[in-house]
């Protein structure tokens, strides 16, 4: 018998990676090993773990890797997309970021000139967002034994009540912050040698600290789920919840914001943007009675692109689906996706 072998999809969040993650290590773990007892691991798909502290609070741990190809985009670079992405994963689980650490790995050859500027890239957000570097290692390995520069992060938070996305609950909800696929639409276009910013694309990556600790002051105990849709876009996030929750989501399409660029590029290549990465937007699950009043304090607070997308609800034929309402009214499920749709993305 052929031995099975790792493939590029096994990497790309989606159905693949799901389906490695259980099989290599969740169902090789009883629930005691999983998380810390009161909080939450391994054991739900969330952005990172909670570990519960003695005065009530929890420590939010996220760990990440970003492989990004190319190195530097149209909007950032590796160095900035770390620190953004680890920072998101602490702010949608509901904890303001206190303290950084990362791991670069470069290969032998790269020029000192272009790490520096990925590291000064990635020192600068830090400072913007006033989280320490408290620790990390550098390693180099030999031409050829990695594909120029590797950096992987953990992020630590604290927060008063975690966000957990199983929470999520029938008459919630779905809002997204702004447009879906620009970053996965931008990188996708550079690894097809096409001129991104002449197409109007560029990466949104930022941190969504201005949008989520604000949140969570005013309309925390509403919000039941959140998360940055980054591998395997929005379409893996929706999955992820309504599988979690034992729930079904509905979304129509007219209510989803996609910039016309990211769509005609997406267009032309067969892929739908839903499918795409996202490095500056949060998807938020919220009690349904405050979704209006939440989604104009969003626009209040900038996110003048962001929209009500769809609603939680019970169903035990279609739970732990995701249904699409097309522009058009009719009714398909919205899969997770599979293979490789944009290798390297992030």
């Amino acid at each position: 018998m052929k031995e099975e072998r790792i493939t590029l999809a096994h990497g790309a969040g989606g159905k693949e990676t799901t389906e490695i993650l259980e099989n290599l290590l969740f169902n090789r773990l009883d629930i005691v090993y999983k998380r810390v007892k009161g909080g939450v691991g391994i054991d739900l798909p969330d952005d990172g773990a909670t570990i519960p502290l003695p005065d009530g609070s929890f420590l939010v741990v996220s760990t990440d890797s970003y492989t990004v190809k190319p190195i530097r985009f149209p909007g950032g670079d590796i160095g900035k997309l770390a620190a953004c992405g680890s920072i998101n994963d602490v702010l949608v689980m509901g904890g303001k970021p206190i303290a950084f650490l990362d791991m670069i790995v470069v290969e032998e050859g790269v020029p000192m000139s272009l790490l520096e500027a990925i590291v000064d890239s990635m020192l600068k957000v830090l400072r913007e967002e006033r989280v320490p570097l408290v620790g990390g290692d550098f390693k180099v390995m030999p031409k050829g034994g990695v594909d120029g520069v590797v950096i992987a992060t953990v992020a630590l938070g604290l927060a008063r009540k975690p966000i957990i996305d199983a929470e999520l609950k029938p008459g919630d909800r779905i809002i997204v912050t702004g447009p879906l696929g620009e970053h996965g639409a931008t990188i996708m276009a550079l690894q097809h040698g096409i001129d991104a910013e002449s197409k109007g694309l560029k990466s949104d990556v930022k941190t969504l600290t201005g949008i989520m600790i604000p949140l969570m002051e005013k309309y925390g105990e509403y919000i039941h789920a959140a998360r940055d849709p980054t591998r395997g876009g929005l379409a893996m996030t929706l999955n992820d919840w309504a599988k979690a929750s034992g729930t079904v989501i509905v979304v129509e399409e007219n209510n989803i914001p996609v910039r016309n660029p990211v769509k005609a590029y997406s267009e032309m290549l067969g892929i739908d943007p839903l499918y795409l990465a996202c490095e500056g937007v949060a998807a938020l699950g919220v009690e349904g009675s405050r979704a209006g009043d939440i989604l104009e304090y969003l626009r209040r607070l900038g996110c003048c692109k962001a929209s009500i997308i769809g609603e939680v609800k019970k169903s035990e034929k279609y739970s732990g689906l995701v249904l699409f309402q097309s522009a058009v009214g009719g009714l398909r499920i919205l899969e997770p996706p599979t293979g490789v749709l944009v290798p390297r993305i992030c």
